[in-house]
């Protein structure tokens, strides 16, 4: 995890202050990348307590398809209730673009269907590429996203816009790129869960786990997080949990929150900061 840490502290050391979106302000560097090797543990923070649940259950949901916030909330997850309509829309995010991208010609492309039978079939080839930044359905950005999602655009772009997989001497690496990247909140919940579709694809396709690259593009932290930050780079890492997954489902869309099992999961305190909508 020391990696991540050096990364919060190059941000606060080296970053511009710059206006976002949002209108918090962020402090922000560009261009940066971490490596884990997941042979080595699974990266879920130790310097602050994670809940693991919302990121399995997210990733679920990603894999289902889904674009409607009721089967998180149904399983007590709540962290994309700040964008969602009334009725729990989403318009079509990450769900609908990995298992649903419609062509020119109308036909839905399932992407994550189509990388399983690549890594299966063609392991070597340069192509195990999962896209979520599908330029049709971005959102108006004079207005808010509830009312992109209402159009039946994207209530928000997506952050991590790129997966690249590749396979050698036994082992699935994963190469996840962010053109927008909350080092203090978002990133934790996205190393985790990009590490877990690897373990899932990995055990689908007969591999073991090899290495995890984050690269960045705008990796900022949020102006009213910077009293956090300063708290957590005080304290020490733990050793990082493992990851067991207790049962193989036939398909990668079988799995189910109750399938993983982190051991020994150790962490500081949990540390609150607010989500810029």
């Amino acid at each position: 995890m020391q990696a991540y840490l050096d990364l919060l502290a190059d941000i606060m050391a080296n970053g511009a202050d710059k206006s976002d979106r949002t209108g918090t302000g962020t402090r922000s560097v560009f261009g940066r990348q971490i490596r884990y090797d997941l042979a080595n543990g699974f990266p879920l923070l130790t310097t602050k307590k994670l809940h693991f649940k919302s990121i399995a259950y997210e990733l679920l949901w990603f894999l289902r398809g889904d674009t409607n916030i009721k089967y998180l909330k149904d399983h007590g997850v709540t962290i994309w209730d700040e964008w969602a309509t009334p009725d729990g829309e989403l318009g079509p995010v990450y769900g609908a673009q990995w298992r649903n991208w419609l062509g020119p010609d109308g036909k839905s492309y399932d992407q994550i269907q189509i990388l399983i039978d690549g890594l299966r079939n063609k392991p070597d080839s340069r192509r195990h590429v999962v896209s979520g930044w599908n330029v049709a359905f971005l959102p108006d950005e004079t207005v808010g996203p509830r009312e992109n999602a209402a159009a039946g655009k994207m209530a928000l772009p997506p952050c991590h816009v790129l997966y690249q997989f590749y396979v050698a001497n036994g082992k699935l690496s994963c190469m996840m790129t962010q053109r927008s990247a909350d080092c203090f909140l978002g990133v934790p919940y996205n190393q985790a869960s990009v590490a877990l579709l690897t373990h899932m694809l990995a055990q689908q396709c007969g591999l073991e786990v090899g290495e995890l690259i984050m690269s960045f593009g705008d990796v900022h932290i949020y102006r009213n997080h910077f009293e956090q930050v300063e708290l957590q780079l005080g304290r020490k890492p733990l050793t990082p949990p493992q990851l067991q997954i207790n049962r193989l489902p036939e398909s990668i869309f079988g799995y189910e929150f109750a399938d993983f099992e982190l051991v020994d999961y150790q962490a500081h305190r949990h540390i609150a900061g607010a989500v810029s909508v």
